[in-house]
């Protein structure tokens, strides 16, 4: 394995990270090289080297890739790993490290690990987002959420006791929860998934407790909701959701005002609900890296402390499947036809966070809490997605 920041330095303008970190800025060029029988492809364009070094799991992924792209932004030097199955190539951020390879790879974890600190650079923390996570499929086949998203987890976790960081950004989900108690959902809540998905995040959060109290990992979870939209930056939106098969409400909706479906799917209107449809809190996917980098820091609390950090992270109020579907009416100016069928197995009736917490103890405040302003973002990327 040969991990290697890119070029020769020239004219070294030290600076600081937001983690404290010194940083060099260096020219662009790109790379490739082999670790076992798995290619690494490194291109940079004209992009700023830094001594932070993250591992993001999943990063090809929307959230992961729109986290990867942020750390590189605000100072750090992330290096992507997925396996691609979910992933998709042409989202990657630029000018960031890859390294494709199974999350269930111990022995490939390992040597990421170990090259990152035989050449003086080694990870300083992962960002966990690798997983399945279709909640209805996961009354499907809850075997593959299981193996997945946590016995591979626990795969990875184990090289970096062993070999890497003790630091870990999880991201996990508000499944955790199931049907709440009361809402707006604390984090103290019970935990009582009703899908395997959520069974298969809260067994990470349990071993993730454990390692903190006997092996003193410092980890933050991130509890979030629905995630949607897409980043918006200078050169304008480059990137956003884009799942093959998609599942997700917004896309989906999207996908009828294109042209590209007749009608939207609506499963069940009898849920205790003012309008009988499901209720979730979506958050926008800016909002939630800026959360992640925010988590990050917390992580660098003083020595003598062993960060367990649990957060929600949510927009704070609820909207039905029928308001998303009339935001997106308003949003793209098309009529949405609806059907309607049964409910899914497995699907809560109300999710919607507190993320009080998260803006005390982080600084966190989310910039997109209209549901119009997520939908116009996400509509922006779909149309681009699509060449419309």
């Amino acid at each position: 394995m040969a991990y290697r920041h890119l070029g020769s330095r020239r004219e070294p303008q030290p600076l600081k990270s937001p983690l404290g970190f010194s940083r060099q800025r260096t020219p662009a060029r790109v790379n490739e090289h082999y670790c076992n029988r798995l290619k690494v492809t490194e291109t940079v364009r004209e992009r700023t080297v830094f001594f932070v070094k993250i591992l993001v799991t999943g990063g090809a992924g929307y959230i992961g890739g729109t986290v990867a792209g942020l750390l590189a932004e605000k100072g750090h030097d992330p290096v992507i790993f997925d396996n691609f199955r979910h992933g998709r190539r042409n989202l990657l951020p630029p000018g960031i490290p890859v390294v494709e390879g199974e999350l269930g790879d111990g022995p490939l974890l390992r040597q990421v690990f170990v090259s990152a600190a035989d050449q003086k650079q080694p990870f300083h923390a992962v960002l966990h987002f690798a997983a399945l996570i279709e909640a209805g499929e996961s009354m499907l086949h809850p075997e593959a959420f299981f193996r997945n998203n946590t016995a591979c987890t626990l795969t990875l976790l184990e090289a970096m006791h062993e070999v890497g960081p003790s630091r870990l950004v999880f991201s996990s989900t508000a499944a955790v929860y199931g049907e709440p108690v009361s809402v707006p959902i604390e984090e103290e809540a019970r935990l009582l998934p009703t899908n395997a998905y959520g069974e298969s995040k809260l067994l990470v959060e349990q071993m993730l407790a454990w390692l903190n109290r006997i092996h003193g990992l410092r980890y933050a979870s991130l509890r979030y909701f629905n995630v949607a939209g897409a980043p918006e930056g200078p050169a304008g939106i480059t990137r956003g959701e884009a799942h093959e098969p998609e599942t997700h409400l917004i896309p989906l909706v999207l996908d009828v005002a294109l042209g590209r479906r007749n009608s939207i799917r609506i499963y069940g209107q009898d849920y205790p609900t003012p309008d009988g449809t499901c209720i979730r809190d979506y958050i926008h996917v800016s909002d939630l890296a800026a959360a992640h980098l925010l988590a990050l820091e917390a992580l660098d609390a003083p020595a003598e402390v062993s960060p367990r950090l649990i957060y929600n992270l949510g927009n704070g109020q609820g909207f039905s499947v029928l308001e998303v579907i009339e935001s997106a009416r308003r949003v793209t100016g098309h009529p949405i036809p609806a059907e309607l069928h049964p409910r899914r197995p497995g699907d809560p009736a109300v999710l919607v966070a507190s993320s009080g917490r998260a803006m005390k103890e982080l600084g966190w405040k989310p910039r997109y809490t209209q549901l119009d302003d997520i939908l116009r973002t996400a509509w922006i990327w779909h149309r681009k997605r699509y060449g419309t």
